[in-house]
């Protein structure tokens, strides 16, 4: 009981279909075979549909993206994390630090650092934290 009022359960209303379908096990086992058919070029169809539309997402992509690549020896600044920041600055402190020298390329936009004392950083880092230095 809910404010006084008993709880009513909602009465189903069915209303008959006035069309049959009449399925024999033979339409049924034709019907599937169709189906089964048709299977290998729906899929082949959204095979092609993932491909363009992943081309257009690349396109997009490149678009946009704006790639930079640091050669060995280059002078970087590395931004500065919430986890690295020193305790007390707040949010007046600087967000890159460095500079820092481009030790080794460790992958496809990762790269060793070093710092101008020689002391190689520990991790490598990744492009979209790093940005070049000019003296």
């Amino acid at each position: 009981m809910v404010y006084g009022v008993g709880a009513l359960i909602p009465v189903e209303i069915g209303e008959p279909m006035t069309q049959y379908v009449q399925a024999t096990e033979e339409s049924n086992d034709e019907e599937m075979r169709v189906n089964l058919d048709l299977l290998e070029g729906r899929r082949e169809a959204a095979l092609i549909r993932m491909a363009a539309q992943k081309q257009v997402i690349e396109r997009y992509y490149n678009r946009k993206a704006r790639l930079r690549f640091f050669k060995i020896g280059d002078f970087v600044l590395k931004n500065v994390f919430q986890s690295t920041n020193a305790v007390n600055l707040g949010k007046l402190s600087p967000i890159w630090e460095g500079p820092y020298r481009v030790r080794d390329i460790a992958g496809k936009g990762a790269y060793e650092l070093e710092t101008m004392d020689g002391k190689v950083l520990p991790l490598h880092w990744n492009v979209v934290h790093l940005k070049r230095y000019y003296f």
